[in-house]
């Protein structure tokens, strides 16, 4: 048996970090199967197809997977049963992003099962392995027999101090303006995902530009991969049955009943009823000695008019099924506090989508920890959306939320936190939006009532961000750019994107092109009206809640902030926790404490004003510096026959002697002092080598009329507690004579 030699390409992406692409070697039974290496950091991708179709399939069935090993970087997984389990919301958005750009490569008659696994197998601690995953599926493919009409490459482009930068480092990154992922072909960019902290529509279009520039690059090196392992001709394939005859008559019969119902603007259930009644009257009509094998064919023939049909409408007459006119955005309605108990909410509606969306403020312990192979990070800001079944009107299992959900949360998650405060606003912000009606963009509605429900929280959320989603139909030299776009011209579109931003400049992006050689001058065209829809939706924010609330709601954690010493950390906490768990435990309150340089961050959080208070002078108590001839309400915290315990500020005691406790003598302490009681003391001295305090009580007493004190030999007062000193001495002298 002979093996085969490894084949790889090097390449300069130009930035100085090399890239191999390698196949050969690795996963050869797979149809398709290569490594990208940059750095220490390796990536596999492999390919397999189906050789034929399912019977009856109607759809393309693609799936593409990518997974992190722990390994990788040396770490074993910190679940419960210490191994990879399903994807994380991480790996979903990275499998979403490589999906998006494949899935137009495969011609529209493949219906054959692909399946592409991505896997991490080596990390470096530098390099960001997202941006190479889709350049070593792409690769795959390209030296797989498995028919896919062109090349694609997708890469990260930054802007970082006023410069683009093509796949920037783990630390570079931190310092990005603009983070965008591009997806293209030699000719045409795919797809467009990312986050700016406010750009204009110009440094959008420039970026975009720019990455083509680089992905470009890499199409050319796994074409020279390709043809060094020798070219495989695509396979062929079963192509789905097709009777030209049956879509005749299927045209004939219902072309002008479609356009009737399509030029109606009616709702989009009167719309979808009017159609399902047209496509019942189409099956009566083609009759029951249709063969078995052209029924599927109804639906598909039926579907394909309405869509030509609505293209059509939209292109020569400029309206829409709604009848809007290209770049009207349908009526709004905004509602913040709607509900009584949650610390923030909003309802918002958009025509037939609307969203209602809480925020909870929570402890520094609810934070989110977002692990990947390389990184433990916690985030102080969470968004979670739902789409649940009936906002469609539709009956389906609930099985938590799918990768359609997880994509669109992290759109409207990276739009908001490009205006969430920083460290100074000491909650960890959850957001949830509940879809209850959809029909248009939900995640574009999420990220509005999000913005509404966190100003009526209190968070100092200083700017309103809005979303619009816009579509593109196009035709020969014909194109028309829809605003505020309805699910029906989602799908029919040639382009979907969704635009979220402030008055002052854009802060998402999510874009997926589905035409050959849109023109930059297009694109420009649609972000200009993309722009001025998201003014007009912003301006209606404004009217409802122009500004955040002063304050978090009374139902809402209080917090207070102490800075520290770091020497007293161990004091507020206390052996093994003690103090900080009986702090918390009787002012039913929350305490963080993070060390911060030579400082000490206490946060102490509570619903109670009075608790919160109560929780704060205690921790001042334990930091604070006694101070001799200052006076202290204490407690006796045990007892002795020489004297009492006092504690007179939290976790600090100091001797109460016999003879400090009244200004006449006490034989004994019997009935003198309990444990539990209050008593008023003075501190009078800090021992110097041991540093243990002495307290007074009698110092705090008026001295008796009459009282004189003894001289000692050599003339100075002789006190009483010098007295009992001695009496004792002589006591323990008699005791030892014995």
């Amino acid at each position: 048996m002979n093996i085969p030699t490894p084949i790889n390409v090097t390449f300069d992406p130009g930035n100085g970090k090399l890239i191999t692409i390698e196949t050969g070697k690795l996963a050869r039974q797979a149809d398709g199967a290569v490594t990208v290496r940059q750095g220490d950091c390796i990536i596999l991708a492999t390919v397999v197809a189906s050789k034929e179709p399912k019977p009856g399939q109607s759809f393309f069935p693609l799936t593409v997977d990518y997974q992190e090993k722990f390994a990788s970087a040396g770490r074993i997984p910190g679940s419960f049963f210490k191994r990879e389990g399903r994807l994380n919301d991480y790996e979903v958005l990275i499998s979403r992003l490589i999906d998006r750009a494949l899935r137009p490569l495969f011609p529209d008659d493949y219906l054959c099962d692909v399946q592409v696994l991505v896997t991490l197998v080596s990390s470096d601690p530098e390099i960001l392995p997202d941006s190479l995953a889709c350049l070593a599926a792409s690769a795959a493919l390209a030296v797989s027999d498995v028919p896919i009409q062109e090349i694609i490459s997708e890469v990260r482009i930054s802007k970082i101090d006023g410069q683009f930068v093509v796949n920037p480092g783990r630390s570079e990154i931190i310092n990005a303006e603009m983070e965008f992922i591009v997806a293209a072909t030699e000719k045409n960019i795919m797809m467009v995902e990312g986050e700016a902290k406010e750009c204009q529509e110009e440094d959008l279009v420039q970026a975009i530009e720019k990455a083509h520039e680089a992905i470009r690059m890499q199409i050319k090196a796994q074409e020279e991969l390709r043809d060094k392992a020798g070219a495989k001709p695509k396979r062929a394939y079963e192509k789905p049955y097709r009777n030209e005859e049956l879509e005749k008559k299927i045209y004939e019969f219902a072309t002008e009943k479609v356009r009737q119902i399509a030029e109606a603007a009616t709702s989009k259930h009167e719309r979808a009823e009017a159609f399902d009644k047209v496509k019942e009257e189409l099956t009566e009509y083609l009759g029951e000695e249709l063969p078995e094998e052209d029924q599927p064919l109804i639906g598909y023939y039926y579907h394909e008019l309405q869509y030509h049909i609505v293209r059509d409408m939209v292109l020569d007459k400029r309206t829409r099924l709604d009848g809007r006119k290209l770049d009207e955005i349908r009526p709004l309605t905004m509602e913040v506090s709607p509900l009584p108990s949650p610390h923030g909410s909003a309802l918002f509606t958009r025509g037939e989508t609307q969203s209602l969306s809480t925020v909870t403020l929570g402890t520094p312990l609810d934070e989110l920890l977002i692990e990947t192979a390389a990184t433990s990070n916690y985030s102080k800001f969470i968004l979670h959306y739902n789409f649940p079944p009936f906002s469609t009107g539709e009956v389906r299992p609930m099985r938590g939320p799918g990768r359609r959900e997880v994509g669109h949360g992290n759109l409207a998650m990276r739009s908001l936190k490009q205006l969430m405060p920083g460290d100074e606003f000491p909650y960890t912000v959850r957001v949830v939006s509940d879809i209850l009606e959809s029909n248009g963009s939900s995640s574009m509605a999420t990220v509005c009532a999000g913005s509404l429900a966190l100003m009526d929280a209190g968070v100092p959320f200083n700017k309103h961000v809005g979303g619009i989603a816009m579509g593109l139909i196009s035709k020969g030299d014909k194109y028309a750019i829809l605003s505020d776009i309805l699910g029906d011209e989602d799908h029919l579109g040639d382009m979907d994107f969704k635009v979220t931003g402030t008055r002052d400049g854009i802060c998402g992006v999510q874009m997926d092109i589905k035409v050959d050689g849109l023109s930059m001058d297009v694109m420009r065209e649609a972000l200009a009206q993309a722009k001025k829809g998201r003014l007009h939706i912003l301006d209606a924010m404004y009217q409802t809640i122009a500004t955040h609330r002063d304050d978090v709601k009374p139902q809402a954690p209080r917090v207070k902030k102490l800075i520290i010493d770091s020497e007293f950390i161990g004091a507020v906490i206390g052996p093994g926790g003690k103090i900080i768990q009986e702090i918390q435990k009787t002012t039913g309150t929350t305490i963080n404490i993070e060390e911060v340089g030579n400082t000490g961050e206490v946060s102490i959080y509570g619903t109670n004003k009075e608790n919160v208070d109560k929780a704060v002078a205690w921790v001042n108590g334990i930091i604070a510096v006694p101070e001799v001839g200052a006076e202290y309400e204490g407690v006796v915290k045990g007892i002795k026959e020489f004297g009492a315990f006092v504690e007179f500020m939290p976790g600090k005691q100091g001797l109460l002697h016999i003879s400090e406790i009244m200004w006449k003598r006490l034989d004994t302490m019997d009935n003198v002092l309990n444990e539990g009681d209050h008593v008023k003391v003075k501190l009078i001295g800090v021992d110097p080598k041991t540093g243990k305090y002495k307290l007074s009580r009698k110092a705090l007493l008026p001295k008796p009329e009459g009282y004189v004190e003894q001289r000692r030999p050599g003339g100075g007062p002789r006190r009483e507690h010098d007295q009992r000193r001695d009496h004792d001495q002589r006591r323990d002298r008699g005791n030892s004579n014995h």
